[in-house]
């Protein structure tokens, strides 16, 4: 049984890591039932993936493809759901066919015609009383 080493697929596999990932790739593949290409002599999944490696016996192009793949994932698109049938005009949101419409638009409008008279009635009070307190004023200047 012949022994291999980290040293003996670093040769072929300079990057440690990478060789890490391939050997695993290709234990996976035996495991799932590839055939191997060197005798297995008892030995576990991950030593005969080193050894394939190390006498250069499978295609690293295809392990690192492989493995490239395998980590991809991919994302179904769902369809969209549909979304319940809200009131458009409940969260002040546009209808893309037009503009909301209020049901209480008059009353809007009514709001808004009360509040201006009410700022006038605010600026007529301001007015007398600025009127109110410049006669005492002119007053107190003069004596």
């Amino acid at each position: 049984m012949a022994r291999v080493t980290v040293e003996d697929c670093v040769v072929k596999v300079p990057n440690r890591f990478e060789l890490v990932l391939v050997a695993a790739q290709r234990a996976r593949e035996i495991t799932s039932g590839a055939p191997l290409s060197v005798d297995r002599d008892d030995d576990k999944n991950p030593v005969v993936a080193l050894r394939e490696i190390a006498d250069d016996t499978i295609e690293l192009d295809h392990l690192q493809e492989s493995l490239i793949r395998g980590m991809q994932k991919h994302v179904e698109m769902d369809e969209p759901e549909e979304a319940p049938e809200l009131e458009q005009t409940l969260f002040g949101i546009a209808d893309p066919a037009g503009p909301v419409v209020s049901e209480n638009e008059t009353d809007e409008e009514a709001v808004e015609e009360e509040l201006e008279e009410d700022l006038l009635d605010i600026e007529d009070e301001a007015a007398d009383l600025e009127e109110e307190a410049t006669p005492d004023a002119e007053a107190e200047e003069g004596p």
